[in-house]
């Protein structure tokens, strides 16, 4: 039987798996397809699982499904996600997957518990766009206007570079997290916007909220928005690659 999984938490966080070593049904929760869920123990871990048909296709409602059950189940505990459309094989394959990475679970859930994630997105006028470059022709593409535009290229780059770096440095130090990843894109718009995410202790998300009220009223050059609390996504992705890809969904 092949397994989809929705995330990795700690096994004391589920008393039914006391007398368990096999899965057991997490009541009143359902995942992809209106799957039940269920409870797969592996040492003092619990996979968070439903059983999956291999020759179904996910789509955008199987998103949603798998971030709904992601969330539940951090509503209950701290939670590692798995990336959308993780599937093993068989029974076989989840447990050597688990066993594995067992180290490396077990340290980010203790590093995790008590974190939660929250999301900033600030938008920012693109400091390069007063002065378009020149646009060159084919014929050129060898010459001085060519390897000209390319140093302004270049060094546009690295002003847009030094620019969002200041700015992440600023958010940095405005709202103090205890790890950040960010990344940084210009808009078709003329803008720049950065997706800024920032792991906080769970019990400080409502200090997080009133200081991003008072952020925003203060920088009145930057557009920004806030989400969250939501489960560490961008902080244990690197941990959780698929062990084997469903049908439909890319490595």
């Amino acid at each position: 039987m092949a397994w989809y999984a929705y995330c990795i938490s700690e096994k004391l966080a589920f008393p039914e798996l006391a007398r368990h070593r096999k899965p057991v049904p997490m009541q009143s929760l359902t995942g992809i397809s209106g799957n039940q869920i269920f409870l797969y123990p592996a040492s003092d871990l619990a996979v968070i699982v439903s059983e999956h048909n291999p020759q179904e296709n996910f789509d955008q409602q199987a998103a949603r499904d798998h971030a709904r059950v992601v969330g539940d189940c951090f509503k209950l505990s701290t939670v590692l996600p798995f990336r959308f459309g993780t599937v093993f094989a068989d029974d076989e394959a989840l447990r050597r997957s688990i066993r594995s990475n067992q180290r490396q679970y077990t340290t980010h859930v203790e590093r995790l518990r008590g974190k939660a994630e929250m999301h900033l997105k600030v938008m920012v006028e693109d400091c390069c766009l007063q002065q378009p470059l020149r646009a060159v022709s084919a014929k050129d593409n060898v010459g001085k206007e060519y390897l000209s535009n390319l140093r302004e290229t270049a060094s546009r780059q690295r002003e847009r570079q030094t620019k969002g770096r200041a700015i992440s440095v600023q958010m940095q130090r405005l709202f103090s997290p205890q790890d950040e990843e960010i990344t940084c894109r210009t808009m078709d718009n003329g803008k720049m916007l950065l997706d800024i995410s920032h792991l906080i202790e769970a019990k400080c998300v409502e200090r997080y909220q009133n200081k991003f009220t008072t952020t925003r009223e203060l920088l009145k050059d930057c557009q920004m928005q806030l989400s969250g609390p939501w489960p560490p996504y961008h902080f244990v992705h690197r941990l959780t690659r698929p062990h084997t890809i469903a049908p439909g969904i890319p490595a």
